[in-house]
This record gives structure tokens, sequence and C-alpha cells, in this order.
């Protein structure tokens, strides 16, 4: 009998090779991602090209991620700017980081992604330093403690019109456990707390069911 996991399996496998098919550049960022010993978290081929074509409809040129992992979403997201747009990835560790920038290489996105190695609440304010151009879309995937803190800066890093994606927020339905203890689940709740709440934001949350299990994302526009 076929298994709940199984049918979305199958499903995202269709999908994905239908409407999202990989490439050798992907597939190596993958395999050297798995090969360094970094954890098999990375976005599905078919949310990556999401997050690719929510930054072409933005007419996107600059994007910030925050949570990088070995590259993968970031490839994704860097495939949809233009030959002079700037992507800025923030990634804790300094192992990943380094994965990534050989992923980025390889795939000819070095001259427009910088990875940023820290916390993100480190390098955010730095950021903020210098004053850059808003950005047009801010992707956050990293620790999910902080969540509501990483919608915050992106306030502060965007401009009216601007989207924030905000990955995982399900946490496998227990999203809907206000007396949750587990600190991802009340990180995640705050940040969507923030986007109903916040009179510069516009948001929703789809939930999910594919290759990552009962999954979702948030999508909160910028209104002023």
């Amino acid at each position: 009998m076929t298994t709940a996991q199984e049918l979305w399996d199958d499903v995202d496998a269709y999908f994905t090779t239908l409407l999202s098919p990989t490439d050798e550049v992907l597939a190596a960022a993958l395999r050297d991602s798995e090969a360094a010993g970094l954890p098999p978290i990375n976005v599905a081929p078919n949310q990556g090209k999401l997050l690719q074509l929510l930054a072409l409809i933005q007419g996107a040129r600059r994007v910030l991620e925050i949570g990088t992992l070995g590259g993968y979403s970031t490839i994704w997201l860097g495939r949809a700017l233009p030959a002079d747009g700037r992507l800025v990835t923030l990634e804790y560790d300094a192992t990943h980081a380094e994965v990534a920038r050989r992923n980025l290489a390889r795939a000819g996105l070095d001259s427009i992604a910088e990875v940023r190695v820290g916390p993100a609440l480190e390098s955010l304010p730095k950021l903020a330093e210098e004053h850059p151009p808003p950005f047009d879309l801010v992707f956050i995937d990293a620790d999910k403690v902080n969540n509501a803190h990483y919608v915050k800066w992106a306030l502060e890093l965007t401009r009216p019109g601007s989207l924030i994606v905000l990955d995982n927020v399900v946490r496998g339905g227990r999203v809907t456990e206000a007396d949750s203890e587990d600190p991802s689940v009340l990180g995640t709740r705050a940040a969507l707390e923030l986007m109903a709440s916040h009179p510069r934001l516009s948001g929703t949350a789809v939930q999910t069911v594919g290759s990552k299990g009962h999954d979702g994302f948030a999508l909160a526009r910028v209104t002023g």
C-alpha cells in the first residue's frame, strides 16, 4: 500500500521533472553539500523554482537571503537577477559558507552573490550600517527561534513593494500549538503574528506536502 509520503514524493518528482528540471550545476551543489556533511535541509527543486519565479515576478535586482547552507536556494535566486544585480546571503557556519561559495562560483554567480559569515543577528546590523539600497526580496530560512527578529530586520532593509518569504512555518503541524515549549514553534508563531499585526505588512501562509513532508511558507508584502 502506498503511504502518504510515497505519494507526495511521486507527485513532487512529477512536478519537478516536468516544470523544474535539475541541471548539473544544481545537482553538483547538492552532491558537494552532502559530501561536506551539510544537513539535507535545502529547499526542494520545485520550491527553488518558486523562489526564482517570485524574484522574477518582483523584477528583483537585489535579494537578501538569511540562511545559506550550501547555496542551493541561493543559486535559484541568483539566476533570477540581472547581470548587475546583487545577492547577499548570510550563513552562520563557516564550513557551510565555503561550500556555498564554491557552488556559487561553479554557477557563475560569484560576481553578484556575496556570502557573509556569522550569526545573522550580528550580520544584519552591520549590513544596515552600510545603508545599502533596499532589497526587493528577502528569503528567510535560518534558525527558526529568531524568525521574528529576521522579519523585523527584513522590514528595515526593504521598501514598499518588497517581498518577504519565510520558510518552514508549519513545523509538522505544531505551529497551531499556542502552549508549545519548542523554541522553533514559538519563534515561527511570533514571526507570523508580527506579519499579521504590523501596519507595514500584508501576508499569508500556505501549508504544503511533498518530498520535505508536511511543511509550508509565509509570504508578506511590504506595504509602506
